[in-house]
């Protein structure tokens, strides 16, 4: 049985040392560490080891000022015990690094400070009930937990550590405590193995909660076991539920003809997709054919998931709480189950596919002169990674070069266009990793954009900003449509001065007089120092 720690309390002074304003403020630290505990004058001065009389009736008498001021309510005569300030509040618990907590609640006008020793046991973003305290003056708000609502995490992955009757798992990252684990809930974990546990109490005595194991991830090092451990540690399935992926199942790949009569039918036109080399679903397309003007058309497609994943059904439900897709070093945790991301929805070649599409019809120096959106039947004829395509661009020799090269030409026409109208060329490096069969990482190198990689960019943006422009434009008698878009704002002038008064010890310098100056000079500064090193 564990010992019951030490008061901590200021040692023994004379009388001078204390007065009024440092008693208050003494009593009610006092107090708030044990909310509940009545207090005389006696032990009061115990604790704080006055001994003289005189400052033994000062604590006296500041009691009964703090009891006067609505801080303490008094049980009997000359005992006292901290009063709620307005009962109670449910708020969120945000943990500090110190180990105290703050409790945001609508309830209250500002966050309420909780003690470590008052949490009981609550965890960051748990929802808690607090019983707020008599507030000091300029102090913050404080108040104890006495009940924990809803836990906001009960599922933890770590490392099984075992003994003859039971075991702990010992939770990743900066936790505070170890789950405790009979030994009949191990589920077959053994001593040093990856698990994932769950909480199933934490009893107000108890040091550590109390949890079974609900999956065994592997040994420390496997691949798998340490791939799927990161996905639990941030709460992100590594797997489907089973009713999903039958749910999934049943959508059939073939397109049925009355759904095609409902489309542009887009299958005779050359379609492409360009992808990494380890992509394992395509999800846009481009084509491109010869009009009998003279002119380009040129689509853009992406995969009609709506057509699948429809409203109210388990695939959408377990869809919405993925959110995204999820990519690791060597894996994607898909937000579709893989019957649909890697096959229905994947724009795969010489298969039939839904799309939705922008398609444009521009001249040689990419002056757009006609476009329509809308749902679309595609046929990719080729899948090239990004490698595959760029050699084609630099030797002008492959499938389909003639198109390959006639996008690459359009895509650079309207890239240098949007560069003169205020876009800054942020040419960034990709971090890859070479990773063996098993997917264990043995290297990290940078991939550099190149023309293939700026080429499907260039048409992707071109796609949103004519969707948007679209959608926001005003069409007859309808009004323009609410929509959601995306924004790089103007750049925060004391930022860019920031900015400026920095790169000046190098040697550099923006102007700052004009939006356009600003882009120009910006992308000036981009160019210079590529490929530089420079020393302060």
């Amino acid at each position: 049985m564990s010992k019951k720690k030490k008061r901590k309390f200021p040692k023994k002074g004379k009388a001078s040392t204390f007065n009024k304003k440092k008693l208050k403020n003494l009593i009610l630290t006092i107090l708030y560490e044990e909310p509940g505990k009545t207090v005389n004058y006696k032990q009061i001065s115990t604790w704080l080891n006055i001994k003289d009389a005189e400052t033994r009736k000062l604590v006296n008498v500041v009691l009964q000022e703090l009891h006067d001021d609505d801080y303490l309510e008094q049980i009997s005569r000359g005992k006292y015990k901290l009063k709620a300030k307005t009962g109670t509040a449910c708020g969120i618990v945000e943990i500090q690094p110190q180990g105290f907590a703050y409790v945001n609640s609508e309830e209250v006008e500002r966050p309420v400070l909780v003690s470590s020793r008052n949490l009981k046991h609550a965890m960051k973003g748990d929802k808690v009930r607090i019983r707020l305290y008599a507030r000091r003056k300029k102090r913050d708000l404080e108040g104890e937990v006495i009940e924990i609502i809803e836990r906001a995490k009960t599922i933890f992955v770590g490392i099984i550590q075992t003994s003859r009757n039971f075991a702990f798992l010992i939770p990743a990252g900066k936790v505070g405590f170890d789950i405790f684990i009979p030994k009949e809930k191990l589920l077959g974990a053994k001593n040093g193995q990856k698990a994932i546990a769950e909480i199933l109490e934490w009893p107000e005595n108890a040091k550590s909660p109390f949890g079974k194991v609900i999956e065994v991830l592997g040994d420390v090092g496997d691949n798998n076991a340490e791939m799927h451990s990161i996905l639990a540690e941030f709460e992100l399935p590594h797997k489907y539920p089973e009713k999903v992926i039958k749910a999934a199942e049943k959508i059939p790949l073939e397109i049925s003809d009355t759904e095609i009569k409902k489309r542009r039918d887009m299958r005779k036109t050359t379609t492409f997709t360009i992808d990494p080399a380890d992509a394992k679903d395509f999800d846009d397309a481009l084509s491109i054919q010869k009009l009998n003007n003279g002119k380009w058309e040129v689509g853009i497609h992406i995969a009609d998931v709506t057509h699948y994943v429809t409203p109210n059904t388990i695939i959408e439900e377990e869809a919405e709480s993925r959110a995204t897709s999820v990519y690791l070093v060597d894996r994607v945790i898909p937000m579709l189950p893989e019957h649909l991301s890697n096959g229905v929805c994947s724009l795969r070649p010489n298969e039939d596919k839904l799309c939705f599409s922008a398609i444009f019809e521009m001249d040689d120096e990419a002056n757009i002169s006609k476009e329509w959106f809308g749902k679309t039947v595609i046929h990719s004829n080729r899948r090239f990674t990004y490698e595959e395509a760029q050699e084609i661009i630099e030797t002008e020799k492959g499938d389909f070069s003639v198109e390959m090269l006639v996008l690459d030409k359009l895509a650079k026409l309207i890239r240098d266009r949007r560069f003169k109208k205020g876009s800054i060329a942020f040419d960034r490096f990709e971090l890859k990793f070479n990773i063996d069969e098993s997917g264990k990482p043995l290297s990290v190198y940078f991939k550099e954009a190149k023309d293939s990689n700026k080429l499907i960019e260039e048409f992707m943006l071109l796609a949103n900003k004519q969707v948007a422009e679209f959608v926001g434009k005003k069409h007859g008698n309808k009004p323009p449509k609410t929509f959601v878009y995306r924004i790089h704002d103007k750049p925060d002038p004391e930022k860019l001065e920031s900015l400026n008064t920095f790169i000046q010890r190098f040697g550099y310098g923006l102007q700052l007089t004009t939006p356009k100056l600003i882009t120009n000079s910006l992308n000036n500064l981009l160019t210079n120092v590529k490929g530089k090193k420079s020393k302060m």
